[in-house]
């Protein structure tokens, strides 16, 4: 059950309608309402808030492409993540349960995905 809500949480790619201003999320509201679909089990795919948290990260991984492609062309990426590189939901959601409590407050959606990617994907020293 488990893994059918963080695979429903794979969608992050899917088109969404309402993806202006989104990715803004602190991390402790986005973790929080994670974890209740998490325990709704099947029936959170039912759940208005599944399709918030996949906005979110929709949003979050946007606007981390965007300042990506503006680093590569200045020639100093944060991240040299493949071509064809996923957001891994069990993962993603992992890594921002590392972050203090005291810290997610005043961390967003977007910068959590862009540290993700950051540390899953290291550019080569030169």
């Amino acid at each position: 059950m488990k893994r059918v809500i963080i695979m429903a949480l794979a969608l992050f790619a899917a088109p969404s309608a309402a993806l202006a201003a989104r990715g803004d999320m602190n991390l402790a509201v986005f973790i929080s309402k994670a974890e209740t679909l998490q325990a709704q089990g099947p029936m959170a795919l039912f759940s208005p808030e599944l399709d918030v948290l996949k906005a979110e990260g929709k949003a979050a991984g946007e606007s981390y492409r965007t300042r990506l492609l503006q680093e590569r062309a200045s020639g100093r990426p944060s991240s040299c993540p493949p071509e064809n590189a996923q957001i891994v939901p069990e993962e993603l959601v992992a890594f921002l349960k590392r972050y203090p409590a005291n810290v997610r407050p005043r961390l967003t959606i977007r910068q959590g995905v862009a540290d993700y990617f950051i540390r899953k994907y290291p550019c080569a020293r030169r």
